[in-house]
Order: C-alpha cells, then structure tokens, then sequence
C-alpha cells in the first residue's frame, strides 16, 4: 500500500524523465500558439496534457510511447485547429466567441452579463489585472 518495490519507483523516474522532455520537445516544434494565453479550447488541451503527463507516469499499462504519441495527436490537433482557424473564417467561429460589451459609459450591461453569466466582481477582477 505504501511501497510498491523500488523497480516501480525507478518506472516512474525513467518514464517522468522521458516523458518531460518528449513533451518539451513536441511544445517547441508545435509553436508558440500552444502555450500563448488561453481560450477555451487551449485551457482543454492543457488540462489533457497534464492528464495524459499523469497517466504515462502513474500507469504500467501505457507505454512511453503510446503516452508521447497521445501528446502528439492532442498537440497536432490543436495546431491544425488553431492554423485552420486563421485561414477560414468559419472554423473561427466555430470555436472563438465573439466579444461582448459588458461595461459601457460607467454602467454595466446587465442583459449582457446575464447572458454571458459574468458577475460585477470579475469585470472589477478583470479591470485590476490591467492597471498593474
């Protein structure tokens, strides 16, 4: 229950190790898009990332690399999304939101903000992050 044996732990070293630096080495060549501020779709990937990252470190059933081959299609799919998204303008707005007023004139947009389920407190969040 709290030591498996010193061979499981050295797996885990071995296949952290390798599996770091395959997915340092994917994230470069796949651009800088990958880790740039985050939408949506980016914050997914990232999360799968890190699921996938746990998964090849914590599961003797996945190999390295099937674990590496998994960052390699997530991370491809993203970047022919986001290189898709650029060049035709219906793939972009299948998976970007168009910006929405929600502050106008000193008054907040109440029907916006209803809409888009934001709170007052995170326009105000929103707000202080850009005067630092």
């Amino acid at each position: 229950m709290f030591f498996n044996g010193w061979e499981t732990l050295l797996r885990t070293v071995v296949v952290g190790v390798l599996s770091y630096i395959g997915l340092i080495v994917i994230l470069r060549i796949s651009g800088k898009r990958t880790l740039s501020k985050m939408n949506a779709l980016d914050f997914v990937v990232t999360v799968a990332c890190g699921s996938i990252l746990a998964t090849i470190l914590l599961s003797k059933d996945v190999a390295l690399s099937e674990g590496l081959t998994a960052f390699i299609v997530l991370i491809g799919m993203q970047y022919l999304v986001a290189w898709s998204s650029v060049r035709f303008r219906v793939i972009s707005k299948l998976i970007k939101s168009d910006p929405k007023k929600l502050f106008y004139e000193g008054c907040f947009l109440k029907e916006t903000m209803e809409s888009e389920c934001i709170l007052e407190e995170k326009i105000f969040q929103a707000a202080r992050s850009f005067s630092r």
